[in-house]
């Protein structure tokens, strides 16, 4: 059994945000480069010089890359040999959510009731879904999910006669109705299967996919390039004033479902695509 102490996991939240809301992932930034390299249009590669103007100045200045620092998502694995001691696992991810949030002069974000809005003042609760797991590693990823590009996601069931190609034309549909309003060149993410919630849950989670890393399973992987190519085609470009690159890359997770159902949602980041990991 390991032992893994509540303030432990604290302050790996904690920090886990504000690196996480100042600092450009490496393969973004090198995805933005090669974005840039490969622009036809002028103002196109311009605002992409901007982009990584931005992140080069929030990681100097420790200063967010986006005013809006988002809702505090988690994906955690806790194997089933792990041991938390001093408190509750969720409560630790809330309360490093507070310190960071707090410590970072993050942006606050959450409001306590959908419609009443009333700001919670911590940024918290965090969205978290924990899994169990085989052995005694602690991983938590999170992720800084912004409201510009979470709006602009969404979730169908299909048909399943409407197939790979309906769930293709979904995709690029719920891109193309976007436009520039989820601050592109986007991360996109796909989940197929399931069922409502499941898929839901796929398309966020696949966002959490080293950027530039295909599907393991080759199917998969093509249909991911076939998806990045004709989002790319639609001409809607960095922050939707044209271009050759609306998104920088599409992950796809896939799960069992029902053979009545063909369920798909797409869930979209914008360029910064901000994730952070750590094992315990």
């Amino acid at each position: 059994m390991k032992d893994i102490q509540y303030n432990t996991i604290v302050t790996a939240v904690r920090d886990m945000c504000i690196r996480g809301c100042t600092q450009a992932d490496s393969r973004v930034i090198d995805a933005l480069a090669e974005a840039r390299c490969a622009e036809n249009s002028e103002p196109a590669a311009t605002i992409i010089t901007q982009l990584e103007a931005n992140a080069k100045v929030a990681a100097q200045t420790q200063k967010p890359l986006c005013q809006d620092t988002g809702l505090a998502v988690f994906f955690i694995s806790i194997g089933s040999d792990v041991r938390i001691v001093g408190g509750e696992l969720v409560e630790a991810v809330n309360q490093g959510v507070r310190q960071g949030y707090g410590d970072g002069y993050l942006r606050k974000s959450v409001v306590a009731d959908p419609l009443r809005r009333v700001n919670t003042g911590d940024n918290t609760p965090a969205i978290i879904h924990v899994r169990p797991t085989s052995g005694q590693q602690l991983r938590i990823r999170y992720a800084a999910k912004g409201g510009g590009s979470e709006n602009m996601s969404q979730i169908a069931m299909l048909k399943p006669a409407d197939g790979i190609d309906g769930v293709k034309d979904f995709v690029v549909n719920t891109i193309a109705s976007a436009g520039g309003n989820p601050c592109p060149p986007l991360v996109v993410g796909v989940g197929v299967g399931g069922d409502f919630e499941l898929c839901a849950i796929l398309a966020k989670e696949a966002l959490f996919r080293p950027l530039g890393d295909p599907n393991e399973d080759e199917f998969y992987a093509a249909v991911e390039s076939e998806l990045l190519q004709r989002i790319n085609a639609l001409g809607i470009g960095p922050m939707g004033l044209g271009g050759a690159t609306t998104a920088l890359a599409v992950h796809l997770l896939a799960a069992p479902c029902h053979i009545a159902s063909l369920p798909v949602a797409v869930n979209i980041n914008c360029h910064s695509s901000r994730h952070e990991e750590v094992l315990l």
